[in-house]
């Protein structure tokens, strides 16, 4: 197989784009490879520009639920496009995208877009701390939650990719009011959560690999806000509308006081939303004094593609069909022969190359991140596309059948 115009790309980008990428984990710098330049992704496929085709499962890091380039986010964003790109005004599509959105997800009643998951986190925290008068976020020990300030402190996803789990470049100032706990510790987020604003955490860990959170751990975090006055933030950017229609929250019948979305509700387009109860989200300017805006939130391509994209997955037994490929997958790693535990929720997952239970940070890092570098390296030279890091989530999407679960599996037996 070769990458030749890949290599010749990546050269040439280093020459303009800072480490010749736009995001730090595509360089692949942590399996010990140079990146692939994609030309063009179709289905549960992708191709890079000297023409060999992958097995996807990096998903475009999750929003691809439908498959790439499905034929109805291209129409709807066809026939948005003639009408402009952006306004600057409001819309009828975001109020229909609103609805769609709130229908789905009962404790968000109402919400605000934003154009990033990212954004969307900064928005709610600052919505948390103006809705309880307090200073403190409580996040935990490997949840990433966006490149902001406040949330770097012990970060996963690509700062523990690269070992940067706290990065130069952020005052201490910043994350004095960040308190950190590990995943699936109910008495550490308990005792953190006193006189704190709000905790924000993955209900379905996924930027440290994927851990799913122990029986009675998010119930134990809804009883503790309750407790002590602080809001409960779900950060269901990677799981809405991916391990559930109404996320993690539905899964787990957990009802969160604020939620932020992104991902899977753009349809392939930059969108993020968060939202949750009317008197909290009241605080929200116009209505209060909290300010937050956006240039671009809302804007008629983004809720076009994000219209069409929930409602492909409104479609009867959608989340029973990519459950039943995702089980095959899980299965197909762990019979393959490789030293792993397989954690899986829904159509996400991650192989850990290590002996125990991988539950929270600190067992997730104890990976063999070598073997998994040369795992992922046999598997893209075997035409399937992992995601480049031990430490991030594997995605399946209702374009993976049954085929490619077994070309997969004969990738896997190179690889293991």
């Amino acid at each position: 197989m070769s990458t030749a115009k890949s290599s010749a790309l990546y050269a040439r980008a280093r020459r303009h784009l800072v480490g010749g990428v736009n995001s730090p984990v595509r360089a692949m710098t942590s399996i010990g490879r140079e990146p692939l330049f994609i030309a063009r992704a179709e289905g549960a496929y992708v191709w890079d520009v000297d023409g060999n085709r992958y097995v996807d499962y990096l998903g475009t890091w999750g929003p691809a639920m439908l498959g790439h380039a499905p034929p109805a986010v291209i129409d709807a964003v066809s026939a948005a496009l003639p009408a402009g790109t952006s306004f600057g005004a409001p819309t009828e599509r975001e109020v229909i995208f609103a609805e769609a959105v709130c229908e789905a997800v009962p404790s968000v009643e109402q919400l605000r877009m934003t154009s990033s998951g990212s954004e969307a986190v900064m928005g709610a925290l600052r919505v948390a701390r103006a809705a309880t008068g307090r200073a403190p976020i409580v996040k935990t020990i490997g949840g990433y939650h966006g490149a902001l300030d406040p949330l770097l402190a012990e970060a996963g996803s690509g700062a523990t990719t690269l070992g940067v789990p706290n990065s130069p470049g952020v005052p201490e100032g910043a994350t004095a009011n960040t308190r950190l706990v590990p995943f699936n510790d109910p008495a550490a987020a308990a005792e953190a959560l006193e006189e704190a604003a709000a905790i924000i955490v993955e209900p379905v860990a996924g930027n440290m690999g994927v851990i799913p959170p122990q029986p009675g751990y998010l119930e134990s975090l809804r009883e503790a806000c309750d407790a002590s006055g602080a809001l409960l933030i779900f950060d269901e950017v990677m799981t809405g509308f991916r391990v559930a229609r109404g996320g993690a929250q539905e899964r787990y019948g957990v009802t969160p006081d604020l939620t932020c979305l992104g991902k899977v509700i753009g349809g392939g387009l930059p969108v993020g939303a968060f939202g949750g109860r009317r008197d909290i989200m009241g605080v929200l300017a116009p209505e209060g004094p909290c300010y937050q805006a956006g240039t671009l939130s809302g804007n008629p391509l983004a809720t076009a593609a994000g219209l069409a994209a929930l409602g492909e997955l409104a479609r009867e037994g959608v989340y029973e069909q990519v459950e039943q490929t995702s089980a095959a997958l899980e299965e197909a790693i762990a019979a393959s022969g490789a030293p792993v535990v397989v954690n899986r929720v829904g159509a996400m997952l991650t192989p850990f190359f290590t002996q125990g239970p991988v539950t929270d940070y600190r067992t997730a890092t104890a990976s063999d991140t070598d073997a998994f570098a040369a795992f992922a390296r046999k598997l893209i030279d075997a035409g399937v596309y992992p995601p480049p890091s031990q430490f991030e989530a594997w995605f399946v999407g209702l374009a993976h059948d049954e085929s490619h679960i077994e070309q997969t599996r004969e990738a896997l037996a190179a690889a293991a």
